[in-house]
C-alpha cells in the first residue's frame, strides 16, 4: 500500500505503471474505485500506452484501487490517500495574568482545525523550560479544535521568562513531514504578598490619619463657631449703646 498526504482539499497525483516487461500494444490500463465515483472527482491529465495519470480532489482518508491487465494477467495496485489538516495558528491564554506568589493560574492552548489528533503534540513552555507536554488522541478524521489546559503554581521565577505553546504534528509514518508552530509568548506578572506584621504596620498608619483628619475638621468647626459668636456679640452691645444714647439726645 502506498500513502499519499493531501493539505486539507489540495490535489493527489496518481502515476500508475504497469508491470516492466510488458509491450505497449499489450497493456490495458484501468482505474477503478467506488468511493471516487460517488464522491470525488478524477480528471485525467495524460496517459502514455504503459501508464495513466489522473488528478483527483480528495477531502477525507480514502483508499483507490487501480486494476489493469498486462500480457493477459489482471493486476491490482492498492493505493491509500490520507488527508491531514496540520497546525496553522495556536493560540495561548494565561489567566489571570496578574497572580501572587504561591497562587494557582491556568495555562490554557488552543490549536483551531487540526486533524489527525493522533499525530498532534502540544507542548507548554516557560522560556525555553518543558512545563508540560500532552499528545492528543482521536480518531475524527475531519478537523476539529485541540485544547489543552494545564494549572500551575506562581513562583517567583515566573515573572522572568515568557509561556508559550508549541504544537506538533507528526506525519514521517503517512509520507509526511514534521511540523510545529508556536504561539505568541505572554508574560506572567508575579508580586509576592504583604506580610502580616507590614499589613498591621500600614492600618494603623492609615487610621492615626484618618482620626487626625477629622480631629483637625473638628477643631476648626468649633474656632470658626466662637469667632461668629464673638463678633456677633460685639455688634450687638455697640447698637444697644446706640439706642440708649439717641433718646437723650432729643
Amino acid at each position: 500500500m502506498t500513502p499519499f498526504g493531501s493539505w486539507g482539499l489540495l490535489m493527489a497525483f496518481l502515476a500508475l505503471l504497469c508491470c516492466p516487461g510488458c509491450g505497449e500494444e499489450a497493456s490495458e490500463v484501468a482505474m477503478w474505485t467506488e468511493q471516487l465515483v460517488t464522491t470525488f472527482s478524477k480528471h485525467l491529465l495524460d496517459e502514455k500506452p504503459q501508464w495513466k495519470l489522473y488528478e483527483i480532489n480528495v477531502s477525507q482518508d480514502t483508499t483507490v484501487l487501480c486494476y489493469f491487465t498486462c500480457s493477459g494477467r489482471q493486476e491490482i495496485k492498492r493505493f491509500n490517500i490520507s488527508v491531514f489538516y496540520p497546525p496553522k495558528q495556536v493560540l495561548l491564554k494565561l489567566q489571570p495574568t496578574f497572580v501572587t506568589i504561591g497562587r494557582w493560574f491556568t495555562i490554557e492552548c488552543r490549536v483551531p482545525s487540526v486533524a489527525p489528533l493522533e499525530a498532534l503534540t502540544v507542548t507548554l513552555l516557560r522560556g525555553s523550560e518543558i512545563l508540560y507536554s500532552e499528545a492528543l488522541r482521536g480518531t475524527t478524521l475531519s478537523p476539529q479544535e485541540a485544547i489543552v489546559i494545564h494549572n500551575a503554581t506562581a513562583h517567583r521565577e515566573d515573572g522572568h521568562h515568557d509561556f508559550s505553546c508549541q504544537a506538533e504534528m507528526d506525519l514521517q509514518s503517512r509520507g509526511g513531514s514534521l511540523i510545529h508552530r508556536v504561539s505568541e509568548p505572554q508574560a506572567l506578572e508575579v508580586y509576592e504578598p504583604v506580610q502580616d506584621n507590614q499589613m498591621v504596620i500600614i492600618i494603623t498608619v492609615v487610621s492615626v490619619l484618618l482620626f487626625l483628619f477629622v480631629t483637625s475638621v473638628l477643631l476648626c468647626f468649633v474656632f470658626s463657631q466662637q469667632w461668629y459668636q464673638r463678633r456677633t456679640g460685639t455688634y450687638g452691645v455697640q447698637a444697644a449703646w446706640r439706642r440708649l444714647r439717641w433718646p437723650h439726645r432729643v
